[in-house]
């Protein structure tokens, strides 16, 4: 075996070490990165040769995390891993954007990569780790790829910035953002903040890119150790005609820009005018022609569209449906639509639509996480589903899509800090986004719906939350163009992809993906100071449908509650196997939840469709928790709970029970207590004294009826 290993100071006290040649032999590339006592084997596999008809990267990229790394047994029947987790999911994606567009545009090989987290220390992130050592398995191999490429986490805690910080500072880190990126360019970025500027948010990128330069340049040179990596495969999975494409581009290219000149708000008028342009030069071919130009036609008009809509918007400012840069497509919005939920909301920006719902839960509905790392609850949900009918298309549906995981957790990041806690927010919430209808920036859009659909249903959140997406245009002279609001085409089209959501005050999350070379500081402070004005505006637009959140919760929402009742009243309240808390729950109509906290007290919750219910569950537990004295020579009135020979069990109090002594009943004498009384009756009576030794209350109903007349002798 040829075992390299080498090692990489992070620079804040912790020591990266990277291993290849030991395990996984048979893979194209294979590495083991190691930190502190978290480790990933990373993998990669190329085929030699592309599938016919291929004209795309069939690139799969896999993150798993073994139970075993972290000393656990998976849960469940199989006691084995499953399918991924939402978690793993979002990792996946993280790795899958940053390295896609480095692979060079004519490699169409099945490509796939897997990550396998085989150790974890709880300590050291392993998501902080996964695109380097994707990377760095990419680096040791022969596959063609424009790298190296690294991938860091950038945190602060009291204004001093940290590069992947451990699990115990990101719990004080006031920003959380993952930037990817070559050694010479940024190309990823995802992140959430607590409102922060425009200008900390280049710094953010500044600070990532000094680590990730030297991360790349570790690369190179653990590579320049690996014969294999020298010499990168030949291929050749595309066939080109050049004299094909010169044809294609001089019949086509005016006439494109001329439909994309027109400024078309209408998508489906513009794609029809497009098509209308290829299906006319494909009519001028002779039969012969048309057999030697048919495998280019589609890719090389797909090109001369794209150079000719670009060209547009550089040289004559005019987007594709007519909008200026920085213009917002027209926005309407409703809110209370759908009657049976806890709130809902319409959002409806261009050709782009959410309708957004709100529902409430209680503590039994949070959503339980048990990974590897840990088993946490969350109270708050955001799913987002894209159906085909939203774009016009026929698919089948094969489950929740990567994309809708992501996106959904995007639209989660940007508001989850804006919701409300502690006793503000008892609630368990869940938002569903169903796009119906999408033409760029549908997770913007969920945002905004969500935001309403929060203030419809009386959620206080602390500031209402609106998101843009922005694009740009640029080519090799210089020229650009910042687009505010960005088109689905324009997405396809554009250099840039970068999503920003936020309050009035500043950015609560964003998403960029960058797909051209050399993007300066300055340009990206264009367009975060563009988007700045375009959020304000549809924040704007946004109040106007309501300014802020009900005052009163819909009808049908449920009731929720919480109070701390002292550690020694849990039992009390529980009951033995549970009885007393199940009685309550049935006799008042409630959900009734207790948990032992940290500061060793009891955290009670109460869910309650009506007020009256409520009182009623909430005066129960709280006689238990706090129960009144019972005073010797009051009256009180309480249910029989037992009878026995010699008298009958009340309840004088909940959770306190007295005696009434068979002799206490009545004036007469009593052969049986069933005489006079049942269990289940409700009884007033008088406390007569109460036993020094056992504490027991003596009771006494006799005390409160009249006495009877003496009868006259004979």
């Amino acid at each position: 075996m040829n075992i390299i290993t080498k090692s990489i100071d992070t620079g804040n006290g912790r020591e990266i070490t990277v291993e290849t040649g030991k395990l996984a032999k048979q893979a194209d590339g294979s590495v083991v990165v190691k930190c502190g006592g978290t480790m990933i084997l990373s993998t990669v596999v190329s085929n030699k040769g592309a599938k016919e008809g291929v004209d795309f990267l069939p690139l799969t990229v896999d993150y798993r995390e073994k139970f075993s790394a972290g000393g656990k047994i998976p849960g469940g029947y199989l006691k084995r891993e499953a399918r991924p987790s939402d978690d793993e999911i979002l990792i996946m994606r993280l790795v899958d954007r940053a390295l896609r567009p480095l692979f060079p545009d004519d490699y169409h090989a099945d490509t796939q990569l897997m990550m396998q987290l085989i150790s974890f220390d709880g300590v050291n992130m392993p998501d902080s780790l996964a695109g380097f050592a994707a990377s760095a398995a990419l680096a040791v191999s022969d596959i063609p790829f424009n790298g190296p490429m690294s991938e860091v986490r950038v945190g602060r805690i009291d204004g001093e910035w940290i590069i992947n910080p451990t699990f115990e500072q990101f719990e004080q880190s006031d920003v959380d953002c993952m930037i990817a990126g070559t050694a010479e360019n940024i190309v990823m970025l995802e992140g959430e903040m607590h409102e922060i500027s425009e200008a900390e948010m280049v710094e953010i990128i500044k600070v990532a890119h000094v680590a990730i330069k030297k991360q790349c340049e570790f690369q190179v040179e653990l590579a320049a150790q690996v014969p294999v990596s020298q010499t990168k495969r030949e291929y050749s999975h595309e066939n080109h005609d050049e004299d094909v494409r010169a044809k294609v581009h001089a019949a086509t290219y005016e006439k494109c820009k001329a439909v994309a000149a027109q400024g078309l708000a209408d998508k489906a008028l513009r794609g029809q005018l497009f098509g209308e342009i290829k299906d006319e030069y494909i009519a001028s071919l002779s039969e012969e022609e048309l057999a030697v130009q048919s495998p280019f036609i589609g890719v090389y008009f797909k090109e001369s569209m794209k150079a000719a809509v670009r060209r547009v918007m550089l040289d004559d400012r005019i987007r594709l449906d007519g909008r200026k840069m920085d213009e917002i497509r027209p926005i309407w919005s409703e809110i209370d639509y759908i009657p049976s939920s806890h709130g809902s909301a319409i959002f409806t920006r261009g050709e782009t639509q959410s309708l957004t719902t709100l529902t409430l839960g209680g503590k039994l509905d949070e959503q339980m996480i048990d990974s590897m790392a840990d088993k946490r609850f969350e109270r708050f949900m955001l799913h987002y589903n894209f159906p085909p009918f939203s774009t016009g298309e026929a698919r089948p549906i094969r489950g929740v899509s990567r994309r809708e995981i992501g996106h959904g957790n995007l639209a989660l990041r940007a508001l989850k800090n804006m919701l409300p806690t502690g006793e503000d927010n008892p609630y368990t919430i869940r938002l569903v986004s169903d796009i119906l209808e999408s033409n760029g920036s549908s997770s913007m859009a969920t945002v905004c719906a969500s935001t309403l659909a929060l203030m419809d249903g009386g959620i206080k959140l602390k500031k209402p939350v609106s998101g843009i997406a922005m694009g740009l245009i640029s080519d090799a002279d210089g020229k650009y163009a910042v687009l505010s609001d960005i088109l689905g085409d324009e997405d396809h089209l554009g250099d840039m992809d970068f999503k920003v959501t936020g309050t009035a005050d500043g950015i609560t999350a964003c998403q960029m993906d960058i797909k051209v070379d050399g993007l300066s500081f300055e340009v990206l402070t264009e367009a975060l100071e563009q988007a700045r004005a375009g959020r304000l505006h549809i924040l704007n637009e946004l109040l106007k449908t309501i300014d802020k959140p009900r005052t009163e919760m819909k009808p049908n929402a449920p009731r929720i509650e919480s109070f701390v009742v002292p550690n020694e009243s849990i039992g009390a309240i529980i009951g033995p196997g549970g009885k007393i808390i199940q009685e309550m729950q049935k006799e008042t109509n409630t959900t009734i939840t207790i948990e032992e906290i940290s500061t060793g007290e009891g955290s009670v919750q109460i869910v309650a469709t009506n007020g009256e219910d409520m009182d009623n569950a909430k005066n129960r537990i709280k006689s238990i928790a706090f129960p009144p004295t019972v005073e010797v020579g009051a009256e009180y009135e309480g249910k029989v709970k037992s009878i026995q020979s010699y008298g009958c069990f009340v309840e004088i109090l909940p959770g306190v029970d007295g005696l009434i002594h068979i002799s206490e009943l009545e004036h007469r004498r009593l052969e049986k207590v069933e005489e006079v009384v049942k269990e289940g009756d409700v009884l007033k009576f008088k406390v007569i004294g109460q036993d020094p030794k056992t504490k027991k209350f003596k009771l006494s109903r006799k005390v409160l009826l009249p006495k009877p007349e003496a009868k006259t002798a004979e």
